[in-house]
């Protein structure tokens, strides 16, 4: 296992087991807690405290009605979801977003590239593959940016993150992150709201680009 220096902070972690985590954020959590000891360690915790807190919560009666329709979905028949395994670079909950197939990649230019899993009111996640010396530009944000290694390394003036890390940054961060020497990085990014670029070609190209 990789040693992982940058985790997800406990809040997204409660958020995640109490499944209030918008979708793309969930991903992004969900993929490095497959990559991280403690973190998932941590998430199991919350798991086990909040099945507590339901065991201890007096129970209240419902409705024939509601526990007729209760019981008709028990009985409906069960279709089982795959079961997706990592898969080179990409763990088990990326290969489920990707439904098993390689990613679809687009060039940003540079030889920069993303594919897009999902864009919609609660956000995007996407992969993007960095090659080494290459800078994602300038930018700050309008919500939260959560981002995962996958691949490779990339450093930012906040320090270096490697496979596994976790970067977590919000309105007070403006980066620029440049992938490391070595592999090409490859990282999973998922976000609320578009980035704020510093640079006219970039937001030129932002509507573009989807990000």
């Amino acid at each position: 296992m990789t040693t992982i220096t940058h985790h997800a902070p406990d809040a997204l972690l409660a958020a995640y087991a109490g499944g209030s985590l918008p979708k793309p954020f969930a991903l992004a959590v969900a993929a490095h807690i497959s990559l991280c000891l403690d973190c998932r360690a941590a998430y199991e915790a919350h798991l086990a405290t909040g099945g507590a807190v339901l065991e201890s919560t007096s129970s209240e009666a419902v409705s024939e009605g509601l526990k007729s329709n209760v019981l008709d979905l028990l009985d409906a028949p069960v279709t089982e979801k795959p079961v997706y395994q990592r898969s080179g670079a990409f763990p088990g909950p990326v290969m489920e977003a990707l439904k098993g197939k390689p990613p679809r990649w687009k060039s940003l230019g540079m030889g920069v590239r993303q594919s897009i899993l999902s864009d919609g009111r609660d956000g995007s996640v996407r992969l993007l593959y960095i090659p080494p010396g290459r800078a994602v530009p300038d930018h700050s944000h309008n919500g939260l940016e959560l981002t995962l290694v996958l691949q490779g390394s990339f450093s930012d003036e906040t320090g270096r993150f490697g496979v596994g890390d976790l970067e977590v940054a919000d309105q007070t961060l403006e980066h620029t992150p440049i992938a490391d020497a070595g592999a090409p990085c490859i990282c999973l990014a998922a976000t609320d709201a578009p980035l704020r670029f510093n640079s006219f070609v970039p937001r030129l190209l932002q509507p573009l680009f989807r990000i």
